[in-house]
């Protein structure tokens, strides 16, 4: 159990650092959005949502080698570990 701890927690951060681009684009836009929005008083529901899809889509194109190195270094040093662990 001991050993299960620091990739738990590291798996949290890494979750982290993985969501934080997408969601900060999503977050800004959704802003701009609202702004606009109560600027010209238009309440349409997909207006919010597809720029804010769209943002996020565009992050993952962006900065996709970025989070995957993220993602497959965390996953090999734990597949490391329990290969290490189990002999």
């Amino acid at each position: 159990m001991d050993e299960v701890l620091p990739y738990a927690a590291q798996a949290l951060w890494v979750g982290a650092k993985i969501s934080a681009l997408p969601l900060a684009a999503s977050m800004l836009v959704g802003l701009i959005v609202s702004i606009f929005q109560a600027a010209t008083q238009i309440q349409e529901q997909t207006l919010s949502f597809v720029p804010k899809l769209l943002s996020a889509v565009l992050v993952f194109i962006a900065a996709g080698a970025w989070i995957s190195d993220w993602a497959v270094s965390y996953t090999a040093g734990v597949l490391h570990a329990a290969a290490f662990i189990a002999n």
